[in-house]
């Protein structure tokens, strides 16, 4: 991370926090009488040091589980316990670094006074709070929107300044729900370094997002959710991926006539690259040495879908 090194006011800086979801339900009883089942028999383990992914469709239940392992909710069955406490518990007396999904802060606020504000409320004692509100405003690139008002931020400036507020104690569990949306592709990728700095065997880190992309960089697992179930849990990385047939767009910048030797099924799309068909890496990277050592010069080899992408279609029911 840039700036100042970050500290922490927690007393359990060092104690095991595995999060740990015990076959959770969660039913929505309307003033009618009408009940809506958001979550069912869900269970998960997410472990120290991890950064674990939550993707699924809309109204999938991703926001009802956030909210039951940040204390908002209590679970209709099951538990959710944080280091072998109740999640509510942890919270209360430890709190969570969190960013919602829609930012929601007092549009009459300057930046700077809503981060001094939530600095002040975390807990942070008043000899580290410019220091913290500094650090994080560096991180962001907040400085030239200090003195603005809330409501005069763009959507971009305002996720950031969420963001920052989730940051300003050095928690050991940090929960993002949406971060990249409305970041530009700078900020995004500056995001991607951020959450790589903060990566440590003490933090547990949540990402929330409908950007499979992102989760596939950042998260070691993925939990693919779907009407209110866990319906997969994927390991990010084809090292871990079942054999399966897949496509891949390969660039070619010279020996474009070898090719079809090499992958006889291969589709021309113009402008020097090929969607090829393979049935496993090993049998990609047999054809890939085979046209390299013919003479042929290869700029780009991209899957059509990623790992998680092809595994959230399986699941969700959306392959084709």
């Amino acid at each position: 991370m840039a700036g100042v090194p970050a500290t922490s006011d927690n007393d359990d800086s060092a104690t095991s926090l595995v999060i740990e979801f015990k076959n959770v339900g969660k039913i929505y009883k309307s003033l009618l009488g009408n009940s809506v089942r958001a979550v069912e028999e869900f269970s998960l383990v997410v472990g120290d040091g991890e950064i674990l992914g939550i993707a699924g469709p809309n109204g999938a239940g991703k926001t009802t589980l956030i909210a039951m392992m940040l204390g908002y909710l209590r679970p209709t069955t099951g538990t959710v316990e944080i280091g072998g406490i109740s999640a509510r518990h942890y919270v209360e007396r430890n709190g969570i670094g969190y960013m919602s999904e829609l930012i929601s802060i007092n549009p009459k606020w300057r930046a700077q006074t809503a981060l001094v504000r939530y600095a002040t409320l975390a807990g942070i004692s008043d000899a580290e709070v410019s220091r913290r509100v500094d650090y994080v405003v560096e991180l962001l690139g907040l400085a030239e929107h200090r003195e603005k008002k809330v409501k005069a931020l763009s959507k971009g400036n305002l996720q950031r300044l969420g963001l920052a507020q989730a940051l300003l104690r050095d928690e050991q569990i940090l929960v993002l729900d949406e971060p990249t949306h409305g970041l530009d592709p700078v900020w995004t990728q500056r995001f991607r370094d951020i959450v790589d700095d903060l990566r440590d065997p003490q933090r547990t880190i949540i990402i929330a997002s409908h950007n499979l992309d992102e989760l596939q960089r950042l998260a070691d697992r993925v939990a693919i959710i779907d009407r209110g179930r866990l319906q997969r849990l994927v390991s990010t990385g084809y090292e871990h991926a079942a054999p399966a047939i897949t496509r891949f767009r390969v660039t070619i910048v010279s020996g474009h006539e070898l090719v079809r030797a090499a992958f006889p099924h291969a589709e021309d799309v113009g402008r020097g690259e090929y969607d090829v068909t393979v049935r496993s890496i090993q049998e990609l990277n047999a054809a890939l040495a085979n046209l390299i050592s013919k003479g042929a010069l290869v700029a780009s080899v991209v899957p059509e879908r990623s790992v998680l992408e092809q595994q959230f279609r399986e699941a969700v029911g959306e392959s084709q």
